[in-house]
């Protein structure tokens, strides 16, 4: 599990409250057979767009549809901590959101 966690914090290095820059960034931590596709930056630019990745990504890695799809217990594991550091991204993002508008 230590590479796993290695893997995982190489990852949302620096981004950790970068919801667009994780999930443009997240297939590199998911397997192929994840159902997750990347997507560019690019395409997260309206909050609408990140909403919707986002709940993709919930999906994605919510435990419970990763135990209907078989998923073993390394990418169970890795959901779990990308599911966790989206969550805390999202609500970084929701509260600049609404200060914003």
């Amino acid at each position: 599990m230590g590479i796993l966690d290695d893997d995982v914090k190489l990852w949302s290095s620096g981004k950790e409250s970068n919801i667009q820059m994780l999930l443009s960034t997240l297939y590199q931590i998911l397997w192929p057979s994840s159902g997750w596709n990347m997507i560019p930056l690019t395409s997260l630019k309206e909050s609408s767009q990140v909403k919707k990745a986002y709940q993709k990504a919930r999906l994605c890695l919510h435990p419970d549809k990763l135990q209907q799809r078989g998923a073993t217990l390394s990418q169970k594991y890795v959901a779990e901590k990308a599911f966790n550091i989206l969550q805390d991204a999202w609500a970084a993002f929701i509260s600049q959101v609404v200060l914003f508008s």
